[in-house]
């Protein structure tokens, strides 16, 4: 097995002031994904994107991707325990942000910069789907570094035992740079070549979706589920296969939307 790179999770410290890995990843994504979207800006010019617009789309985007990711994670993974103790909601240092939160306030978000700038919601996301994962992969970066979202058992040779003694000190999958890997790198890649020509609108949306929802859904037969959770069902079923799948059906039903019937209806008009 590799041996578990101990990181201390506070990257900067300076007196009572702290600043941590997890929250300079998501710094790092965000203006990465600025970086290159406006870098998509200049390479289409007929999408009709300015370096303003960019800027704040990715302001809204990341507003609703923080609130959401922090409230999905309460909703779905831990609500019982922040009932209980409401003021933990705002200890965003402490990790704690669910994806499929994130998306569903980003979406939200996105929607509503649209109708402020009169665009159309999936001209907005077919334009932002390729840098996503950018900021998935920092996400899960950070994990790792917390030391935390682990596999489960496993003999690989790549196997680690992780510091947290919730891990019982056993050899498991680092599922984060799994996940690092394929939603981030690959799907970045698969996204980024897709989107370099012209395709219909909603397609790159449904790829993200479709890829996303794959790649998560894999890697969750080696993830260890939360604790206060465990298996839904059949001893493998975990909330990330049931927030996933909604995933791979829309992304499945706009690619099909996107390529037929959008395709036919042009055809008969």
């Amino acid at each position: 097995m590799l041996t578990y790179p101990a990181i201390d999770p506070v990257a900067i410290a300076l007196g009572p002031l702290k600043i941590r890995w997890y929250g300079l990843s998501y710094v790092t994504g965000i203006l990465l994904a600025w970086w290159l979207l406006n870098y998509r800006a200049t390479r289409h010019p007929r999408q009709g994107w300015n370096s303003e617009q960019v800027s704040d789309l990715i302001f809204y985007g990341a507003v609703g991707l923080i609130i959401g990711g922090r409230l999905g994670s309460v909703l779905f993974y831990n609500l019982p325990f922040y009932l209980a103790n409401p003021f933990d909601v705002l200890k965003l240092w402490q990790g704690g942000m669910s994806f499929h939160g994130g998306l569903i306030g980003g979406l939200i978000s996105v929607w509503i910069y649209g109708r402020r700038i009169n665009r159309a919601f999936f001209e907005i996301t077919d334009f932002m789907a390729p840098v996503v994962p950018v900021g998935l992969f920092f996400g899960r970066i950070a994990n790792f570094i917390n030391g935390e979202l682990w596999g489960g058992p496993s003999t690989l040779p790549w196997a680690m035992v992780f510091p947290d003694t919730r891990a019982g000190g056993i050899p498991r999958h680092p599922s984060q740079l799994y996940e690092a890997l394929l939603e981030g790198l690959v799907l970045f890649i698969i996204l980024w070549c897709y989107s370099a020509k012209p395709r219909p609108t909603m397609a790159a949306t449904g790829l993200f979706l479709l890829g996303y929802g794959v790649f998560r859904s894999a890697v969750e037969f080696v993830r260890q589920p939360d604790a206060h959770i465990g298996y839904l069902a059949f001893d493998w079923l975990t909330m990330g296969h049931v927030l996933s799948f909604p995933m791979i059906i829309a992304g499945m039903s706009l690619l099909w939307f996107a390529y037929y019937i959008t395709k036919d209806v042009k055809r008969r008009s």
